[in-house]
């Protein structure tokens, strides 16, 4: 049987939110340059690429918010705390990506009917410092992305930004040797499909995740196969699995039992069993054949 860890419970450390803070400061300064360069030379790409990047500045802000939500303890009134905000916040991320897409994508059919006149040198260069500052921020990143949704969205956002970065660096290439600035706007168009890309599984993870649908790596047949793996357990039903937060995982189930005086020792293997499958918070309740419900 094998054992996804997508959703194990690790709370973000210090130097995960310093990482984001230096992520922050860099890709601001960049944008500051890249939009200030994008409109010195009149470069869509330069411009929708500038946009993107604030967007991606904006997430990073989001996600450090995030991480300061899973820390409120719980209350009266929010047992969880806020725990299910970083789905909400990975959520809103996602729509602003998608309200960047749709911009650019209007202004680049704006652009082919207008071709501008680009400077490709200049366009260039600024692209490829963007290569270097989103690169660095991708790879800053790497780690942390495989246990957090919100991680994971950020790593991608940087990622796809290096490689936006890159077609960038061609298109101003390719205008400053032949004059096509026609390639400004198709870049751009490359661009909008990249983010979409992107963008597309962190929306649908969100979604799932927002309407308690089962986290990404989690199955339901395989967690019911492993709740009756055990010779004293005769069946498992009412199973429900959802996300508390982007690392946290919950279930609930209904364990059948021959006899309830085995039940500290079977519920104490299946909890650790369901931690190995990154279910952290388990709420089993002991049933007998003539009590199943």
């Amino acid at each position: 049987m094998s054992h996804e860890h997508h959703h194990h419970h690790t709370a973000p450390t210090q130097s995960l939110n310093g990482i984001f803070i230096f992520s922050i400061v860099l890709n601001v300064l960049f944008v500051l340059i890249e939009a200030g360069v994008g409109l010195w030379q009149n470069s869509l790409s330069l411009l929708s690429d500038a946009g993107h990047n604030l967007s991606d500045v904006f997430s990073l802000l989001l996600v450090l918010v995030a991480f300061r939500l899973a820390k409120v303890h719980s209350s009266d009134h929010f047992t969880y705390g806020y725990r299910k905000s970083t789905v909400l916040i990975s959520l809103l991320n996602a729509v602003i990506l998608l309200v960047a897409v749709g911009a650019i994508v209007i202004e680049s059919i704006h652009k082919f009917g207008e071709p501008a006149e680009v400077n490709g040198i200049a366009v260039s260069w600024t692209a490829g410092a963007g290569i270097l500052i989103n690169g660095l921020t991708a790879i800053m990143l790497m780690r942390g992305q495989k246990n957090d949704l919100n991680v994971r969205g950020a790593f991608l956002h940087m990622l796809a930004d290096t490689l936006v970065s890159a077609g960038v660096v061609v298109s101003g290439i390719v205008i400053y040797y032949t004059g096509w600035n026609i390639v400004d706007p198709i870049v751009s168009l490359i661009i909008a499909a990249v983010i979409l890309i992107s963008t597309w599984e962190l929306l649908a993870d969100s979604l799932r995740l927002a309407v308690d649908g089962i986290p990404e790596g989690i199955s339901l047949k395989e967690i019911e196969h492993m709740l009756t793996e055990d010779e004293q357990v005769q069946e498992a039903h009412h199973i429900h699995i959802w996300a508390i937060s982007t690392t946290e995982t919950a279930l609930t189930a209904h364990i059948v039992l021959d006899d309830l005086a085995n039940w500290p020792q079977v519920s104490h293997e299946l909890k650790h069993e369901l931690a190995e499958h990154g279910i952290s918070h388990a709420t089993l309740e002991p049933e007998t054949p003539d009590m199943r419900c």
